[in-house]
């Protein structure tokens, strides 16, 4: 079960103009130059009194050249790779560094980034397997391997892979039990990666790796699931709690047989607890009359005869 209660489209990733019309700050620079030179030159051509035919051809002569230049020379950076269509064709990538095309004929319609990206993604109010809503946010680390297939089997390679990354990610979410999200984010990790690197491999996009950046339940649940867990602490402590008297029961059993048959030591035992806790300033010890009778201390003329004979001198 995968059902979403809200569908966000991700957000195309807006640009200053077209990749087609990027224009190289050398190329620029060269042309800037050109135009300058052919300005001036004119000037002093006209100071020289040579003819406006020649004057004309000469600005137009520098002009076109510093236009061709501006159009014809491209500057990818390290990173990039651009693709280059004759007439609509695809014709080779060039890159990195400057290249040159055909102005008019030639076009840049499309420059791919190699570099490793990094998209987050998110499956939000999505159904587990036992009907929880949870929100679960990812990072998705991928990077293009082949700019050919990235620029000519998907229209927006970014947008595919992000769409994949989400569609993928509320596909296992919907296949999953809540507890196995929970615990299982390694598992998850890996079984998307698997996922979506077999959707974008066409699209000569490779995924290095997924990883769950936070899930989210109902704050209800959240609370449930912690008195539970509480409630299994508690549990545990308890049953601890039985086994430890259950073993201190079974000590006293075994060192009582040291007493069946020697009720002097059994005496001596006594006598020396009470004595241990009568040596004590300010200490009370009430003794049942039955255990007095037990250790022949002589009644209570006896008990107090022993407490005096701890308390300090002048006392």
């Amino acid at each position: 079960m995968n059902t979403s209660f809200s569908r966000e489209r991700p957000k195309r990733q807006s640009k200053s103009a077209p990749d087609n019309m990027r224009v190289s700050a050398i190329a620029g620079t060269i042309s800037a130059v050109l135009v300058l030179a052919a300005v001036i030159g004119a000037a002093g051509m006209e100071a020289r009194g040579m003819a406006d035919t020649w004057i004309a051809i000469y600005v137009i002569a520098l002009t076109l050249v510093g236009m061709y230049i501006l159009f014809a020379l491209k500057v990818a950076a390290q990173w990039e790779k651009a693709i280059v269509l004759r007439l609509g064709k695809f014709r080779t990538l060039a890159g990195p560094g400057p290249f040159w095309i055909v102005p008019i004929i030639d076009t840049t319609p499309t420059w791919i980034d190699h570099r490793v990206m990094v998209t987050p993604f998110a499956a939000q109010k999505t159904l587990t397997r036992d009907t929880v809503p949870v929100d679960v946010d990812a990072v998705l680390f991928w990077v293009v391997w082949d700019a050919e297939k990235a620029a000519l089997e998907v229209e927006n390679y970014r947008l595919a892979v992000d769409w994949a990354a989400q569609t993928a990610l509320r596909d296992i979410t919907g296949r999953m039990m809540l507890a196995d999200i929970l615990v299982g984010r390694s598992l998850i990790d890996k079984e998307l990666q698997q996922i979506i690197d077999e959707r974008t491999t066409p699209w000569g996009v490779t995924v290095q790796s997924v990883e769950i950046r936070d899930i989210v339940i109902p704050p209800d649940l959240e609370d449930a699931m912690s008195r539970q867990a509480q409630a299994e602490r508690e549990r545990q402590a308890r049953v601890i709690l039985g086994e430890s008297e259950e073993q201190i029961a079974s000590s006293f059993a075994e060192a009582s047989k040291a007493y069946v048959d020697n009720p002097t030591a059994l005496h001596l035992r006594a006598m020396n607890m009470l004595f241990e806790g009568l040596k004590e300033k300010g200490a009370l010890i009430i003794v049942p009359s039955s255990a007095v009778d037990t250790m022949n201390l002589g009644g209570i003329s006896g008990i107090t005869a022993l407490a005096q004979q701890n308390l300090p001198k002048g006392g």
